[in-house]
């Protein structure tokens, strides 16, 4: 399971850089918006970019929870698990 956790949080890190299109030095504690800067805007852009991707429904509260990057892989996991 940790490497499912790890290919996912490296889907998310390549999606992240091509929606700020810019290369990240990016860990799983990283705040989305204090530690990269991301506004609203960038978040939802963001968002919808993983919902494609991922081929997933990211539900707003759901993230509104989330805060890290780790938080966001968590939640990406969760949704793909309950897909199958």
């Amino acid at each position: 399971m940790e490497d499912v956790s790890r290919d996912i949080s490296g889907e998310i890190i390549s999606v992240l850089e091509s929606v700020i299109d810019k290369p990240l030095d990016a860990t799983s504690e990283k705040d989305l918006v204090s530690d990269l800067g991301m506004d609203s805007i960038a978040l939802m852009n963001f968002s919808m970019a993983l919902e494609d991707h991922f081929d997933v429904s990211i539900p707003l509260d759901r993230m509104a929870e989330v805060e890290t990057l780790g938080d966001l892989s968590d939640t990406i996991e969760n949704l793909l698990r309950k897909g199958k």
